[in-house]
């Protein structure tokens, strides 16, 4: 998103923000119906064209809204989409992209009251690392030929049990909307999102060997020293890996000697 949709998004999240501190508000009910507010303009592209056109009035486009939103969603929904409709956007795109990752921060939300947000990250990570090793499974969950109620069967014959529940709503959303996104895409963007909700940044660490929890440990408080920031680790293992440890956090990846220095800085830190 660009200037006007940036701003517009980040006062939609304050919105949200306080609107969920309420214990009074269900997030994961809020959750479904930004979803489903997302997945309208998504279909209705004209309406999507008139909500965010700048030449009209925003107390205009705010009445047009609740005349079509009210009575289908709740007051919390109306009121944030209002407010949404009322601001600038740069396209009429960014209007449904900013819908959908306020619902995906719901339903995180949601997750981290019930104290599970650790378990979805770590979910979200896995689920990303089986998809990427099989392509059969990866096939099944992107191909055209594939309609939506056969993906969301086989990802509930997948998850059902194996997963919290807002992981599998939060994968289902994105593999039967992709909205344009590769399903790798989509999952990196909803661990960042999830990171972001306990203001951590997330590490990507492949070992060659599994670490032990003390070696977590250190080099978890070792990369929170390096960037200044809590950092959440994702675990992988390849036997391959150079010198034996390789760390990605965003786009700068740390291997080699530079992963030596962050075991020193561990081991004195543990000292």
């Amino acid at each position: 998103m660009n200037g006007a949709s940036r701003e517009a998004l980040a006062a939609a999240r304050e919105r949200l923000d306080a609107l969920t501190d309420s214990t009074s508000v269900d997030a994961g009910s809020l959750a479904d119906e930004l979803a489903a507010v997302t997945a309208l303009l998504d279909r209705e592209v004209s309406l999507r064209r008139v909500l965010t056109d700048p030449a009209q009035d925003g107390a205009g486009k705010a009445q047009l809204a609740e005349r079509l939103l009210g009575g289908q969603v709740g007051g919390q929904t109306v009121d944030l989409v209002s407010g949404m409709v009322r601001s600038r956007w740069s396209q009429s795109r960014d209007l449904a992209d900013a819908l959908e990752e306020l619902a995906n921060i719901a339903d995180l939300t949601a997750a981290q009251q019930a104290g599970a947000l650790d378990n979805v990250e770590d979910e979200l990570f896995r689920f990303g690392r089986i998809v990427s090793s099989s392509t059969e499974l990866r096939a099944a969950l992107t191909g055209r030929k594939a309609v939506g109620n056969a993906k969301t069967e086989l990802l509930h014959r997948l998850l059902d049990r194996r997963a919290d529940a807002t992981t599998e709503r939060l994968v289902t959303r994105l593999v039967t909307a992709p909205r344009g996104r590769s399903l790798e895409a989509g999952l990196e963007s909803l661990s960042k999102l999830a990171a972001e909700r306990r203001d951590r940044t997330v590490a990507v660490v492949t070992s060659a060997e599994p670490l032990s929890d003390s070696q977590k440990q250190r080099l978890g408080a070792a990369l929170a020293k390096l960037y200044g920031r809590p950092m959440h680790l994702n675990l992988d293992v390849d036997p391959e890996v150079v010198g034996g440890l390789r760390v990605q956090v965003g786009d700068e990846v740390i291997n080699g000697s530079v992963a030596d220095r962050i075991e020193d800085a561990a081991r004195r830190l543990a000292s």
